[in-house]
């Protein structure tokens, strides 16, 4: 007969051993043993990319990174959440920008040193070839880095790895950004809307939805 023990697996969390309930991810590990973690937990469901994370498993040596809402809790697993890491996130506006190209090197100009050596893309929890995004964003193929870097989450974990210092997702945002306002087809429907949104035709509207009172928000919600 199995008793309580045969459904717990052995973990290590920052450093520190404990028996936890197998096949809770790593976030409900850390619940579980009371740790009051909230910085780092966002979404829970592999998209914000806030609770990115290194871990080890029992059968390999290697350092491994991915989101700790994702991944289960495995018998021998070491894992922690990763502070915050500072990324460089440069100020440019899409309507003054004439070469998308150009101004890519002007505020990431750290770009042009990619050696290539993939640590990036080994890094990414989505499984998204970085490397090949950068590369592509470098030489002015902004659909194809745009499509490379389309289930990026931004946890970050592409950048502390990069020996070339790259923030390789902040790159890809601005690869995307470029791609739709300078070579995507703009719908109709998409221009009229922003036409009335400029004109002010939803502002009546908006402000009496700012000035409604709570319940009444709760009311309007359920309509």
């Amino acid at each position: 007969m199995a008793t309580a023990t045969d459904y717990l697996v052995n973990v290590q969390i920052m450093g520190k051993p404990y028996a936890v309930p197998a096949g809770i991810t790593l976030v409900q590990a850390m619940w579980h043993v009371g740790l009051e973690v909230t910085r780092g937990i966002g979404c829970l469901g592999g998209v914000c990319g806030a609770c990115a994370t290194h871990y080890r498993t029992a059968d390999s040596y290697k350092l491994k990174s991915g989101l700790a809402c994702q991944l289960i809790v495995e018998e021998g697993i070491s894992f922690s959440l990763l502070q915050s890491f500072p990324v460089r996130k440069p100020t440019y506006h899409l309507d003054q920008i004439t070469d998308p190209k150009q101004e890519l090197f002007k505020h990431f100009p750290e770009t042009a040193f990619c050696r290539n050596c993939n640590a990036c893309t080994e890094a990414c929890p989505q499984g998204i070839d970085v490397r090949a995004g950068i590369w592509k964003a470098n030489f002015g193929d902004f659909k194809g880095s745009a499509e490379h870097f389309l289930p990026c989450v931004m946890c970050n974990l592409c950048v502390p790895v990069c020996i070339a210092e790259i923030s390789s997702n902040q790159v890809g945002l601005y690869a995307r950004r470029a791609q739709g306002v300078f070579f995507e087809e703009k719908t109709t429907e998409l221009t009229t809307r922003i036409n009335e949104i400029k004109t002010g035709k939803f502002d009546a509207e908006w402000n009496r939805i700012l000035s409604m009172p709570t319940e009444a928000l709760k009311t309007l919600s359920l309509a």
